[in-house]
């Protein structure tokens, strides 16, 4: 037992006899720590992204909120009724009066 963590240790199993598929597969665990480091970056990556893009759409609803507001406002009656009293129209004092047509 204490031999072999020896050789281990002093790197013996990288230059015997059946060194090659020691390499391969050191290699491949190499490989496999790569695709890892880089799958990790990917998603973080689109981490940050998803936080952006949650950011901007609050923004968006927050404006959407504001216009719509702005936008209810301007309909009110009484608005109306100053915008068009400085142009100087002014609302009707009779009401309005229904036409039926009845054909014969």
């Amino acid at each position: 037992m204490k031999k072999n963590f020896y050789n281990i240790v002093k790197g013996k199993f990288l230059v015997s006899d059946d060194a090659l598929k020691n390499w391969r597969f050191i290699i491949f665990l190499s490989f496999l720590a790569l695709v890892m480091i880089g799958s990790s970056h990917s998603a973080d990556k689109k981490v940050h992204k998803i936080a952006d893009l949650s950011n901007d759409v609050k923004e968006l609803k927050s404006e959407y909120v504001d216009v719509r507001m702005q936008l209810m406002q301007s309909k009110m009656e009484s608005k109306i009724i100053s915008a068009m009293e400085q142009r100087g129209l002014t609302p009707s004092v009779t009401p309005p009066q229904k036409i039926i047509i009845t054909t014969e």
